[in-house]
């Protein structure tokens, strides 16, 4: 930690109220300042008594009030970080959890370095992850209003007999359905009419992220990642809006552990056991990495999609791709000759397709 910092400040932040709390540099408690409103100028106001503000390092947990207090502090001189939930020490006696408490522990796991801060994307950055987190909502809620419309043609004998369904010989099926009670044909016409909405929704939402895209700082690397299989636009788009700059990580490793991708471990002295992958770190990517390993049970190919993706790209970005698709395709065949459960060998072809998104990542000049 900088010599120069005078003031160490914990602020547990909600919609509200910020309790702020300050540890001096020593070994004395940290002290309890009080609780303020939610505005600014009183935050402000609170921290001046402190000092320079280029001397006093603030910290706070990454939660649902976002990252507007960490550039407003940074933009008025402060250093700002806020400090990663998963990852903060836990005392195995503490049962009393309390405003005034998280700031004091705040402010003492400050001074002693024991936060891990986040990456604070730019407004930007930030713009793009609100956008496809939008689009992952309105897909859930696509699926929810589809299976109440399939529950209601369930629950009255209506069965598609077709093999997929959601496609146009599906429509022409749903058209023809019919009911013995005009009640039960009104509420069948509100299902269909809310799976169209939610399917609408989903469309407008993937185009305006397409046009957003377009002129997006990472619009390179969006392009680079699309070429290996399983990263097509929407994939690609979610990962670098949720992880921003890869080039922060300096080992794949350190991205698939960051992602909680990596398997747990219970190891004491000659023994060594691994089990279940932590899933700490950023869910989304996790859950989207996983999906585009389902990709892999196939023979390694380049499709006609693949090929569109990969023009205008360099040669060792492609080369990459390629080594990646030999590689976990027959890892995905290995794995299965085994009997390694299918779940279990998605979670590990995600984990090593993790590292070529890296290695890409690395090919790409980074912006400025």
């Amino acid at each position: 930690m900088d010599n120069d910092i005078t003031a160490f400040v914990g602020l547990d932040v909600h919609k509200d109220s910020i309790a702020i709390a300050v540890a001096e540099p020593g070994r004395a408690d940290p002290r309890f300042m009080g609780t303020t409103g939610p505005q600014l100028a009183e935050l402000l106001r609170a921290l001046s008594r402190l000092g320079p503000a280029q001397q006093t390092l603030v910290a706070y947990e990454a939660g649902p009030c976002g990252y507007g207090l960490v550039r407003q502090l940074t933009a008025r001189g402060y250093r700002c970080e806020v400090a990663a939930v998963a990852k903060m020490p836990r005392r195995p006696g503490e049962r009393i959890k309390t405003d005034r408490r998280d700031a004091l522990t705040l402010a003492r796991y400050l001074r002693a370095g024991e936060l891990t801060p986040v990456a604070v994307p730019d407004t930007c950055d930030e713009a793009m992850r609100d956008l496809t987190r939008a689009r992952e909502d309105a897909v859930r809620a696509r699926l929810k209003a589809r299976q109440q419309l399939k529950a209601m043609l369930l629950r009255h004998g209506h069965r598609y007999t077709g093999k997929t369904s959601w496609t146009a010989a599906h429509e022409r099926y749903l058209g023809e359905v019919r009911f013995d009670h005009p009640a039960q044909d009104i509420a069948y016409a509100e299902y269909r009419s809310a799976v169209r909405e939610a399917h609408d929704r989903v469309e407008r939402i993937t185009a305006a992220l397409r046009e957003q895209a377009a002129g997006w700082r990472w619009q390179p690397a969006l392009n680079a990642l699309m070429t290996l299989r399983g990263l097509e636009f929407v994939t690609a788009v979610t990962l670098l809006a949720e992880l921003g700059d890869l080039s922060r990580f300096a080992h794949p490793k350190q991205l698939m552990s960051f992602i909680g991708l990596v398997p747990s471990e219970y190891s004491t002295g000659e023994s060594r056991a691994q089990g279940k992958i932590t899933k700490t770190g950023n869910g989304h990517v996790r859950r989207i990495l996983i999906e585009s390993a389902w990709t892999y049970r196939y023979p390694a190919r380049v499709s006609r999609d693949l090929v569109v993706r990969q023009q205008h790209q360099p040669k060792v970005v492609r080369d990459i791709a390629w080594r990646a698709q030999l590689r976990l395709c027959s890892r995905y065949r290995r794995l299965q000759a085994r009997g390694v459960h299918s779940n279990k060998i998605c979670v590990a072809i995600a984990r090593e397709l993790t590292g070529f998104i890296w290695d890409i990542a690395r090919q790409v000049h980074r912006p400025h």
